[in-house]
């Protein structure tokens, strides 16, 4: 089965999808992950947009991607001058998660909200995952403190 999520999201914005469960058998993985401006075409706009699978503190621009709680991320560019086409870089880890996830936007260029979209496929996870994906989400917590 396939979950949707949408929204518009803020500049330096941090939001949160529900996910976690009482058992945590049901896992996530990221299949679709896209973002659009807020009003295309009519300002220059560039946003960083990233999904964690632990809350954040901040929203930044910076990608690390040697950050393993770091599940996806969008960069998107946009102009009002149509000689400069908008331009999209998705990048989401293949990664099976059972917890809440949070985005997070920052535009680095501009002012203007972002639209997003994602789309997760859910699992079934057996005992045996479930502990793994509970167990890397509260080791990811408590280093990140």
């Amino acid at each position: 089965m396939i979950k949707s999520f949408r929204g518009l999201i803020a500049d330096e914005a941090i939001e949160t999808i529900a996910l976690h469960t009482n058992t945590g058998t049901t896992g996530y993985r990221i299949m679709k992950f896209q973002l659009m401006p807020h009003n295309p075409g009519s300002e220059h706009a560039e946003h960083v947009v990233k999904i964690f699978s632990i809350p954040q503190t901040a929203a930044t621009n910076v990608v690390d991607f040697s950050d393993n709680t770091l599940l996806a991320v969008a960069y998107l560019q946009d102009n009002s001058d149509k000689a400069y086409p908008q331009s999209v870089e998705v990048i989401f880890d293949n990664v099976k998660f059972n917890q809440d996830i949070y985005i997070t936007m920052n535009t680095t260029s501009g002012s203007a909200s972002c639209n997003y979209y994602i789309e997760l496929e859910t699992i079934g996870l057996n005992l045996t995952e479930n502990t793994v994906a509970t167990l890397k989400d509260i080791r990811n917590i408590i280093r990140d403190e």
